[in-house]
């Protein structure tokens, strides 16, 4: 019996933290004995019950021993997981086997006349209730009747309590193994947790995985719901309850057209009840998404009309509720305006536009062009005007006529309708007249310009403190609109930076925003921008859904149409999807419009499975017309990759050179995450052409070289994956060069990387005392690579080489330990560590409230070992990779991320020990691993240990034993290897030491 069968009454009793209930969970599912304990817990429990109804109620006349009636059934009140027990009258320890002995006696009977099989009564799903609690379909027959959707309410008008779960008929499904039908009853009663327990012990299948996204999206996780609902319906594309899912899903994600063409989709199936709702939903749908654009287009053409009909109404009512459009057109309007009169003329809507942001900037404005001389202003303001609307042929000399008329306003104007280029020729000129007046929306415009001028010079720190400087001076409802182009354009800025968690944030708010305002073309900008994003996360699913959503709205426009496309056709490549890719840029061809750098990639990808003269015609002519639009230099080493990779298919050579090229130059930004990604990219490309051509020693090499670290000699195994292409090289204990290539994936990697090495080349490296690992993005840091009885880990180069590393033998031991997290994230409390059994006076410890992270990380920089024992978090919409909860600091932040380790500079290589949940995860980038052992690695550490997976309360005892190896002297990897054999040997079901990676 493994010792986490004596957790049993624990887990029953919910007093196991949070962690150890889940592993228990997991390890309940593979031990028979608990299974068979649980089993008798739950008939003990039942049995209980009805022993103490009987010992209270009076015996009812006649024979009959089994109540009939199934209103009368004992029952569980539907509680909280965690609070979900035994009654406390039922008795443990040795005292109450008197006891439990007399209870057995007491209902022997009663077990006798039960009947072992019986059908559960409809009333376990709430068949029978006139309304549904759940709005979501459940995938399960008894639980997915239709009946009118009646959510819970708090005060008045509450719908009556959700009947209890009766507990003889809940073991009875028990009994006949329907674990969905159990986990059916806990989801229609909004108990997700318990739903969801039984979920992951039902086999796989699309109904429960439809019922997985369903507690996804209840539990706020709709992107992970959607990801669930797509697998179902490629699987059973008229999937009922999936169709009507995914409609919840994109209307929880505000892709309201997308779920209106959902829930038509379910109304065309005539389901009775379920259609009749859909089609409502639809419609309502529809409505009030085409409402909205259509009073947003309204109002643009309203100010826009002000420019060309001296008639034209004044859009007062409109700048009310569009105050940010039409203040945008306002300045147009004024600047176009070639009379005095028509200048004077929109003084009431300055007025307006001024009361909703307060002060009188607008109406100053006015007043101040109607005092110049339209003699000369006359002629300029019409021809502004032609410049707007895109009529006028010299628009060079325009902006030179501009410049030396005086009339500044205008010449900003020519300037912001002239686009960013000209804005950073001219960018002294720009700033000054936008910061000229009093006028805090020209202002903001200016500090969001001069973030583009930085950012491309190489100054992204200052960019990012301009912006985040300019958000806070954004006050005012007048000034929305600019606030929310400030976040879009930080959105922007994180997204060049590598950082798409803090991208998201940005994206997310601005666009929850300008939907709440009904900015209409704000909101596609931003669903566009959340599309990039998810595709930077490898998010396919959610990515498309953006992209479709943002086509759905304006599907007339011809720029928008080639955009969609040439990403979609991105996304299909990335989905594995070649064919799919290919019918999407011939849709983004169909507007004669450039493909973009979308476009160029996918191109040179596809030509992997064959490409003709029109492809390389069109790449040509796409990289020629990228060039011309004075791209940046990451964006140039991008140009090569492209090239060098459609090129390698029909000349190895001449591609092979071109890729090199590429590495140059991105080689020489090592701060541009453009040039990154060409690095990583183009190493890859090559790796899997040595591979291709059966030269490992050269694949192993550019995998040192990608990495930047030294081939070892013997015991060293290289893995590259690159789409449908993997290469595996190896140098055994003998020094013989082994390799595999193979050209036949599929499917994306996914998060775990078992199965990928060969059988042979595992037995060349048998003879190995330990295994040093060059695996390149995505492959790189993922657990199960090589089996948990070899030593093995994950070598991780630096791009700058860090200071000498001091004496390890000096430093100090900082152990975080016994961490106050923050109350508002309700998180459970983790023992303290024990005092070490062997003085240890360079031990240091942080605790309690002291343990924030500004004092973790002074105390690393001189620390030779670093253990935290804190809990880990990992969200995509946070992070990149894991955080580490540690206590607040004045100002409430809490987290010590990946960002903050990576800018320190470990002076004495240390011995990292991340004891925390999930550790080791992080977003899956192709071009590079962003982990935090990663950026310990690259702050100065020499070793680090940590985990993908969640972790019990237990495991600081593990990291613990690991080190008091390595401190005696034995290697990092074979430590690691024989403390997780001694572990397993105790308790083979602690199967998380698997997940514990080394990285070096």
């Amino acid at each position: 019996m493994s010792p986490q069968c004596n957790k049993l009454y624990l887990f029953l009793d919910g007093e196991l933290g949070a962690v150890d209930e889940e592993n228990f969970r997991h390890h309940l599912a593979r031990c028979e004995p608990c299974a068979s304990g649980l089993h008798e817990a739950m008939q003990l429990e039942l049995l209980g019950q009805y022993a103490m109804r009987d010992v209270r109620a009076p015996p009812k006349p006649g024979p009959m021993l089994v109540d009939p009636e199934p209103e009368q059934e004992p029952v569980v009140d539907l509680e909280p997981a965690r609070r979900r027990r035994l009654p406390r009258w039922v008795p443990r320890g040795r005292q109450a086997v008197g006891a439990l002995v007399a209870l057995a006696a007491g209902v022997a009977a009663l077990v006798f006349f039960v009947p072992s099989h019986r059908d559960a009564p409809r009333e376990v799903w709430l068949a029978q209730a006139p309304t549904r609690l759940l709005e979501a379909r459940v995938a399960y027959a008894h639980a997915d009747g239709h009946r009118p959707y009646a959510p819970m309410r708090s005060g008045s008008g509450t719908p009556a309590a959700t009947p209890p779960l009766p507990l003889r008929d809940l073991a009875d499904l028990e009994e006949q193994g329907d674990l969905h039908g159990i986990a059916a009853a806990y989801l229609v009663r909004g108990d997700l947790r318990q739903a969801s327990d039984f979920l992951q012990r039902v086999p796989p299948s699309p109904d429960r995985d439809c019922d997985r996204a369903v507690v996804a999206l209840e539990q706020g996780h709709p992107e992970e719901a959607l990801a669930l609902l797509e697998g179902v319906l490629r699987q059973v594309p008229d999937h009922p309850q999936a169709l009507w899912n995914r409609a919840l899903v994109l209307r929880e994600m505000g892709l309201t057209l997308l779920a209106a063409e959902a829930f038509e989709a379910v109304a065309k199936r005539g389901e009775p009840g379920w259609s009749e709702e859909a089609l409502i939903r639809a419609r309502a749908l529809r409505q009030d998404t085409q409402a909205r654009g259509r009073a947003w287009k309204a109002a643009f053409a309203a100010v826009r009309d002000l420019m060309t009909d001296e008639g034209a109404r004044l859009p007062l009512e409109e700048a009310r509720q569009f105050p940010g459009i039409v203040r945008l057109g306002f300045y147009d309007a004024v600047r176009a305006a070639p009379t005095r009169d028509a200048v004077l003329r929109l003084l009431p809507l300055a007025e307006v536009l001024d009361g909703v942001q307060g002060g009188d900037v607008l109406r100053g404005y006015v007043h101040h062009v109607a005092a110049r001389d339209f003699g000369r202003r006359g002629p300029l303001a019409r021809d502004y005007a032609r410049l707007v609307r895109g009529e006028l042929p010299s628009r060079d000399a325009f902006l030179e006529t501009a410049r030396r008329s005086g009339e500044e306003d205008v010449y900003l104007g020519a300037l912001t309708v002239l686009g960013p280029s000209v804005r950073l020729r001219h960018m002294e000129d720009f700033t000054r007249l936008a910061r000229s007046g009093q006028d805090a929306w020209l202002a903001l415009l200016a500090e969001r310009e001069l973030s583009v001028a930085e950012e491309h010079s190489g100054h992204w720190w200052k960019a990012e403190a301009r912006l985040r400087a300019a958000l806070e001076a954004c006050q005012g409802r007048g000034m929305v609109y600019r606030c929310i182009s400030l976040k879009k354009r930080l959105a922007d800025l994180y997204l060049a930076l590598n950082r798409p968690a803090d991208a998201f944030e940005m994206a997310w708010s601005g666009w929850r925003t300008s939907h709440a305002l009904g900015e209409w073309e704000l909101e596609q900008q931003l669903l566009q921008e959340l599309a990039h994003i998810a595709r930077y996360r490898l998010d396919v699913t959610s990515a498309r859904a953006y992209l479709r959503e943002s086509l759905a709205r304006t599907p007339e426009v011809c720029e928008q149409r080639t955009y969609v496309h040439r990403n979609l056709a991105y996304l299909s490549w990335l989905d594995f999807d070649p064919r799919g890719a290919r019918r999407e840029l011939e849709q983004a061809l169909e507007c004669g419009r450039p493909l973009g750098l979308p476009g160029a990639l996918v191109l040179s990808y596809l030509a992997r499975f064959g490409s003709d003269a029109h492809d390389a015609d069109l790449l040509r002519r796409t990289l020629s017309e990228l060039r011309r639009g004075e791209p940046t230099p990451g964006e140039l080493a991008q140009l090569g990759f492209a090239e060098g990779q459609f090129v390698l298919e029909k000349d190895r050579a001449a591609g092979r050179e071109l890729l090199r090229g590429a590495i140059q130059r991105a080689e020489a930004l090592p701060g541009d995450v453009d040039a990154r990604k060409t690095r990583m990219g183009a190493y890859n490309v090559l790796v899997n052409d040595a591979g291709r051509s059966g030269d490992m020693g050269e694949a192993l090499a550019l995998m040192g070289a990608a990495l930047r670290v030294q081939v070892p000699d013997r015991c060293v195994l290289g893995v590259a994956v690159d789409y449908e292409r993997s290469v595996l090289a190896v140098r055994g204990g003998d020094g013989g060069l082994r390799g595999h290539f193979d050209a036949s994936r599929a499917t994306p990697l996914g998060r775990d990387a078992s199965g990928l090495v060969p059988a042979s080349l595992l037995a060349a490296l048998r003879g190995c005392e330990r295994v040093d690992v060059l695996a390149l993005p995505p492959v790189h840091g993922l657990p199960g690579l090589l089996p948990a009885d070899m030593a093995w880990s994950y070598r991780v180069g630096r791009a700058f080489a860090p200071p000498p590393a001091g004496p390890r033998a000096g430093g100090i031991h900082l152990v975080v330990n016994d961490v106050q997290a923050p109350a508002s994230l309700h998180l459970p409390k983790l023992p303290p560590l024990k005092s070490p059994s062997v003085p240890d006076p360079q031990r240091v410890e942080l605790s309690g409230a002291r343990a924030t992270p500004s004092r973790v990380l002074e105390a690393m920089v001189d620390a030779s070992e670093v253990e935290l024992h804190a809990h880990g978090s990992f969200s995509p919409e946070m992070s990149d990779a894991s955080l580490v909860v540690l206590a607040p600091e004045v100002d409430g932040r809490y987290a010590l991320s990946a960002a903050q380790v990576r800018e320190l500079r470990l002076e004495r290589a240390p011995l990292v020990l991340l004891a925390t949940c999930s550790a080791a995860r992080a977003t899956p980038f192709l071009h590079e691993s962003s982990s935090l052992p990663v950026a310990f690695i690259e702050a100065g550490a020499g070793t680090v240990l940590a985990s993908t997976v969640d972790i019990p309360d237990t495991a600081g005892r593990f990291f613990e034993a690991v080190r008091e190896r390595i401190r005696a002297g034995t290697p990092p990897a074979i430590a690691l290897r024989d403390e997780r054999r001694q572990w397993l040997a105790a308790a083979p079901s602690e199967d998380w030491v698997h997940s514990v990676l080394l990285f070096e």
